[in-house]
C-alpha cells in the first residue's frame, strides 16, 4: 500500500505502481521510437520528413529547424554534427532525460509527480533558453 497524506485528495494516492509507472513507460517508448525512427530514417536528405512551415512562410528557420538532423547525428554518436545542426535540441534532449528520470523514480516512490510542473524552474528555464536561442 502507498503511503497517504492528508493535505493530497484520498485517490490521489490510491493508485498501484503500475498505475503510476505507465506514463513514464509510454513516454520512454514514445521516445526511444522517434530516436530509433531517426536512427534508420535519414532526415538529411531535403524533404525526407517534409518542410518547415516556418521556414517556407518566412525563409527564416525556426529554433527547432534542424532538430531532426541533432537527433539523427546523435544516434550515430556524432556529438559536434549533432551541435552545429541544432544546439538547443542537444540541450532539451539531455534536459528532458534528467527531468524524466526524476519523473519515474518519482513515481517509483509512489509520489503522483507530473514530468514538468507549471511553477518548474526547469520548464521556466526551457522557455527561457529556447527564446534567447
Amino acid at each position: 500500500m502507498l503511503p497517504t497524506r492528508t493535505d493530497a485528495p484520498d485517490d490521489a494516492y490510491s493508485l498501484s505502481r503500475t498505475e503510476l509507472l505507465r506514463a513514464p513507460t509510454l513516454v520512454a517508448a514514445g521516445g526511444l521510437g522517434a530516436l530509433t525512427l531517426l536512427r534508420f530514417h535519414d532526415p538529411h536528405q531535403s524533404g525526407s520528413y517534409g518542410y518547415c512551415p516556418f521556414l517556407l512562410l518566412t525563409g527564416q528557420p525556426c529554433p527547432g529547424c534542424g532538430g531532426l538532423r541533432a537527433m539523427n547525428n546523435l544516434t550515430h554518436g556524432d556529438l559536434v554534427g549533432a551541435l552545429s545542426s541544432n544546439a538547443m535540441a542537444v540541450v532539451l534532449l539531455v534536459v528532458m532525460g534528467a527531468a524524466w528520470i526524476v519523473w519515474f523514480f518519482q513515481r517509483w516512490r509512489g509520489r503522483p509527480a507530473p514530468l514538468l510542473a507549471a511553477n518548474s524552474p526547469v520548464l521556466w528555464g526551457l522557455v527561457v533558453a529556447f527564446f534567447v536561442f
